[in-house]
């Protein structure tokens, strides 16, 4: 029998300039509890991997020391491919095939989602691999819910284009779509680029569109702020530059 995948969730903290949190405050017991035990790893990063094994052990001491797991990166994708081909990937569920449980984590929330862990967990069930998600953190899911936006239907849209003029013609686009569906759009953003964001919904989207925006959430400092675009534009807010943020608009 083949081992287990099991997508592990991160804590939503890296990268950010606040001190660490107690993982114990961010994620369930029981999904610490298996990370603690799992000796295979893919994960974006080695090192940011390892540090966060580290703060897993304050928690739960790990099975094997932490220099006797196997941590290998996933592959980057060919310039030009979204993602890695799933016969790249074969390698990595060699230790599965061979029985052992393996994890995968992202560099923060849920690994697969908004992250390019999807062709890992493609490519183990086209291999008969058993994928389990465990619990924890997204962004994504605890934006929508403190939007107060449509959280019956809702699409995440992931990046938008840098480019202004394409920006600007895609926020339109997903504006339409809102309307046309009753659904929020949900966005995310590289840190640096958050105000030009923010600037670019404000200035774009319909006054009455209601607009929500949701920074380092799980983080002592976190905030939602949603209202209308009219209030936005009345009020306007600031955005870190160093925070990860979600954007979620609904048109009216």
């Amino acid at each position: 029998m083949s081992g287990t995948l099991f997508l592990v969730p991160n804590a939503l903290d890296v990268g950010t300039s606040e001190a660490a949190l107690d993982l114990a405050d961010r994620l369930p017991f029981g999904t610490l509890r298996v990370a603690a035990r799992l000796g295979h790893w893919v994960c974006e990063n080695a090192k940011t991997t390892r540090a966060f094994l580290k703060r897993v052990d304050a928690i739960c001491p790990l099975a094997q020391a932490l220099q006797a797991l196997s941590i290998v990166e996933l592959p980057r994708p060919p310039k030009g491919r979204a993602a890695a081909a799933a016969a790249d990937l074969a390698p990595l569920l060699a230790p599965a095939l061979a029985g052992d449980d393996v994890g995968l984590v992202c560099e923060a929330g849920l690994p697969a989602l908004a992250d390019p862990g999807a062709a890992l967990v493609a490519a183990a069930h086209a291999a008969g691999v058993r994928v389990v998600a465990l619990p924890g953190a997204s962004s994504i899911a605890l934006a929508v819910a403190a939007s107060g936006l449509n959280g019956q239907s809702f699409a995440f849209v992931g990046y938008l284009p840098i480019e202004s003029g394409q920006r600007n013609e895609r926020i339109r686009e997903l504006e339409a779509a809102s309307r046309r569906l009753a659904q929020t759009q949900v966005a995310i953003e590289t840190p640096y680029r958050n105000p030009a964001l923010l600037g670019a919904l404000v200035a774009q989207l319909q006054p009455t569109t209601m607009l929500s925006v949701s920074v380092g959430l799980t983080l002592a400092s976190e905030w939602t702020r949603s209202g209308s675009v009219a209030r936005w534009r009345a009020e306007p807010g600031s955005m870190p530059a160093d925070v990860p943020a979600v954007f979620a608009w609904l048109a009216r």
